[in-house]
């Protein structure tokens, strides 16, 4: 397998490495609330000595209903994500939708996140790719739903063409049927297989979409990432909220945040384990 590694601030992500974790609320809900997630996960990563990144959306640009709330929007959004990285020193990503969002979310974020439904978009990759360049960061392709791991090599080689070499893919589950994700794990193996670091995005994998709202599992994250683990992802993304049940996106998927630590611990565990075999 080819040797996958990047490096995101002073982590290093990919073969023989920490997991990374990528975690936070779904979207900005408030600037109160962004601090005291991040404050929680700071003080997770320097007792548990852990590689944290720092995730929220300025945008959920693809809800369902025109109804849901978005988010504050890119201006109001980079200046919560500069604050936590301040205060904190949590690197950070967001969701970016557009190609003039790349430049200035590259200014404050260590990864650009394409999201899945995004990741067929020339432009957008080719956007994010040069701002990562310029800016030496890295670009984390979700793969869609409807695309065949193997697939995924032609997002890579978008960025490598634009002289962009520090990239991810991440696995959040293939569309079956109606209302229904599920995983393939060869998906990590095949993936890494392009000399690129596999995020398990654990949280959006147990949506149930359709109707007004999307749905979840938040029950199954535990399950779903450890197999994951197990599997030899380097990185896991889970959205996690201190009441997901009154969240104003993607709550029926967040974990608890007085939950996450115990699964982190199992997660790091396995890992732990899996090297020490390697």
């Amino acid at each position: 397998m080819a040797k996958n590694l990047v490096t995101i601030d002073n982590y290093k992500v990919g073969t023989g490495q920490p997991l990374l974790f990528i975690l936070g609320p779904c979207v900005m809900e408030s600037e109160s609330l962004v601090l005291s997630i991040a404050d929680r996960l700071a003080e997770m990563r320097d007792r548990l000595n852990l590689q944290v990144v720092f995730k929220s959306s300025f945008d959920k640009a693809n809800r369902t209903s025109v109804d849901s709330y978005r988010g504050p929007g890119l201006d109001d959004g980079l200046k919560m994500l500069e604050l936590v990285r301040r205060k904190t020193g949590l690197p950070t990503t967001t969701d970016i939708h557009e190609s003039g969002q790349a430049a200035p979310c590259a200014e404050v974020c260590s990864i650009l996140q394409i999201p899945a439904f995004l990741a067929r978009q020339t432009d957008l990759i080719v956007a994010a790719a040069d701002a990562a360049v310029a800016k030496g960061i890295c670009v984390n392709v979700k793969k869609p739903q409807f695309v065949a791991p193997e697939d995924t090599l032609h997002a890579v080689k978008k960025c490598n063409a634009r002289g962009l070499h520090s990239v991810m893919l991440s696995e959040r589950g293939s569309t079956f049927g109606y209302g229904r994700l599920v995983n393939d794990f060869r998906c990590v193996p095949i993936m890494q297989s392009f000399g690129v670091p596999v995020v398990y995005d654990a949280t959006h994998s147990v949506q149930l979409p359709g109707g007004a709202t999307t749905g979840g599992q938040r029950h199954m994250v535990p399950t779903l990432s450890r197999a994951a683990v197990a599997a030899g992802c380097d990185a896991v993304f889970m959205e996690t909220h201190p009441t997901p049940d009154s969240a104003k996106s993607d709550g029926p998927n967040m974990i608890v945040l007085d939950e996450l630590e115990k699964l982190i611990c199992q997660l790091t565990a396995l890992r732990e384990t899996i090297l020490s075999f390697e």
